[in-house]
């Protein structure tokens, strides 16, 4: 493989949507959304079916793909609701080793466009020399807060055309460079609102959609009111959710076309991944982990989109099942670019570089997942799934394999008690290892209406998450 660059290292870009479901691509088994261009890098690449966020919200999982920690050692466990803005910064990520760190030391020029998301969105963190982010997280797709050159600005452009115009940009001006680049395309798409933002010829492609990939269940008893963007009928929300989701699609064509245009396909890692899961009436929610409280640890809120592509590098057309985390990005991209990890002995995840690069490496034994969100945590193999909520419960178990839905939970089942007691055991092992107790979220109060504060003894004395009434 030929380089265009002096380091011999590939460009990466990073695409990374907001609110989209495992389940809301073609290529993934929907027949009525349209996905024409994930579709085409999942042809030309690899897709993982069992690909989990660290965390069912988005700037937990974020921070966590960031830095390869959980968030009981990073100390986002809900998203960021104050902090954001320069009237009342919080780095929520500092003293915080990234990926990007190491890649910004390695001569990897590294930008960033769109969703930042973990704090002090007007100073340029974490190795990213470019920044042209949200100020917050989200809003409203026209007239959307930007920052740009530490300025506050009002975009008045179709906020995902926007993104994506200015990651061309970036593109462009580094095509030639000798260092090679690293760029994160975080799209506020398909966030809410849905109803009202989104032009009409991506409307119009599902004008006629009975939307039957979705399914219209009773709300879920523990389901919050007023879930955010869910403000019409089913329809229209759906309507605009699909809309949403095919404009990204169409944007992210015009970046693979770009780097196909420079010559630089072949020598560019381009991995789209989802922030979390979604429920759109999945299991009667509208929303993720937080669409209920207490907080739900369903897979259609933890389980994310994953694709990765390298054309001469990386298999085409693969579907892998394996079960991965969030956490196991930071290794894989870091063995990937053959960058050393200095901190890997103190993190969670392994690499699943041997995957993408179809090496004949043994597959780890019983590999599990976890997840927590405050102090709701998930233990998850391929067979079964346990819930566990500190300190009383409800907990929860499902059989995966008889009940791939997660319609029975079967906690109460005095035969199962021994897998119940296994998988606790388990669990609690697994994040005693990893834990920072100062931060740890099984002690964190977290509504799931946004963080405030730095967690844990870093909070000093004060409180760290909103209340549903605030």
């Amino acid at each position: 493989m030929t380089f265009k660059n002096s380091q011999n290292k590939p460009n990466i870009v990073f695409i990374l949507s907001d609110d989209q479901g495992a389940w809301a691509m073609g290529c993934a088994g929907n027949t009525e959304i349209k996905t024409p261009n994930l579709d085409r890098l999942a042809t030309n690449g690899i897709r993982f079916e069992n690909f989990f966020c660290t965390s069912p919200v988005c700037s937990p999982a974020r921070a966590s793909m960031l830095t390869g920690r959980i968030p009981s050692q990073h100390g986002v466990h809900d998203w960021i609701r104050e902090g954001n803005t320069k009237d009342n910064p919080i780095e929520y990520l500092e003293n915080q080793l990234t990926y990007v760190d190491l890649l910004a030391k390695s001569n990897y020029t590294c930008g960033i466009s769109g969703k930042w998301h973990l704090g002090n969105s007007t100073l340029p963190q974490k190795g990213f020399t470019h920044w042209y982010v949200h100020e917050s997280g989200g809003g409203p797709y026209y007239n959307a807060p930007m920052i740009r050159n530490g300025e506050r600005i009002i975009e008045p452009e179709y906020i995902t055309d926007a993104i994506t115009n200015d990651a061309l940009q970036f593109i462009d001006k580094n095509s030639k460079s000798d260092q090679p680049f690293y760029l994160s395309v975080h799209y506020t798409a398909p966030h809410s609102p849905w109803v009202g933002h989104h032009p009409q010829e991506y409307l119009d492609l599902y004008s006629d959609c009975t939307f039957d990939s979705c399914p219209i269940e009773e709300n879920h008893p523990w389901m919050i009111k007023n879930p955010p963007g869910y403000q019409h009928s089913r329809e229209k929300n759906l309507q605009g959710y699909y809309a949403a989701v095919s404009a990204m699609d169409m944007n992210i064509g015009r970046i693979l076309d770009k780097l196909e245009q420079l010559g630089l396909s072949e020598n560019t890692l381009v991995c789209f991944f989802g922030d979390n899961g979604m429920n759109m009436g999945h299991h009667g929610i509208w929303g993720k982990g937080n669409g209920t409280f207490p907080q739900n640890m369903y897979d259609t809120s933890v389980k994310v989109p994953a694709i990765l592509s390298q054309p001469g590098r990386i298999p085409l057309g693969k579907v892998n099942d394996s079960l991965l985390s969030g956490y196991d990005f930071m290794p894989t991209i870091l063995e990937y670019v053959g960058i050393e990890n200095p901190i890997s002995n103190e993190l969670p995840g392994k690499s699943f570089n041997y995957i993408i690069e179809d090496k004949e490496i043994e597959e780890r034994e019983s590999v599990v997942v976890f997840d927590e969100y405050g102090p709701v945590r998930m233990i998850r193999s391929k067979e079964w799934k346990y819930v566990h909520r500190y300190p009383y419960g409800p907990h929860e178990l499902y059989d995966l394999v008889n009940d791939p839905d997660e319609k029975n939970n079967l906690i109460d089942v005095p035969q199962l008690n021994d897998i119940v007691s296994k998988m606790r055991e388990r669990l609690d092992e697994w994040f005693f290892q990893f834990v920072d107790p100062a931060i740890d979220g099984a002690r964190e109060p977290v509504f799931g209406n946004g963080q405030i504060l730095l967690a844990g003894i870093k909070s000093k004395g004060k409180k760290s998450y909103a209340t549903w009434d605030e």
